[in-house]
């Protein structure tokens, strides 16, 4: 699976590509780091070290401190629930960017 969303972000390259390499490891990584992540979450909630809604809670507020975050990073972004907003001064640091 995590071959696939090499391809997807690079587009077809050799296997022995290192930039496609680098991806695919990446992409591994975070797949399984998900699962783990769900699989304690769950753990802890069963064993009420914590209910669902406390971790909802934490989980909105975590989400919104990222956001902040990333609006400094990306000047003129933001995320929203119909997805990210961009407003002139996102142009400024995209000017570079490859198409």
């Amino acid at each position: 699976m995590a071959n696939d969303f090499a391809g997807w972000q690079l587009g077809t390259r050799t296997k022995d590509d290192p930039e496609a390499q680098a991806v695919r490891d990446h992409r591994e990584v975070t797949i399984l780091l998900r699962a783990e992540a769900n699989a304690v979450t769950q753990l802890l909630i069963r064993k009420q070290v914590f209910t669902e809604e406390e971790f909802r809670t934490q989980l909105i507020e975590e989400a919104e401190l990222l956001n902040k975050a990333y609006e400094k990073f990306f000047p003129g972004c933001t995320a929203t629930d119909q997805g990210i907003q961009m407003n002139v001064r996102a142009a400024e640091w995209m000017k570079n960017w490859r198409p």
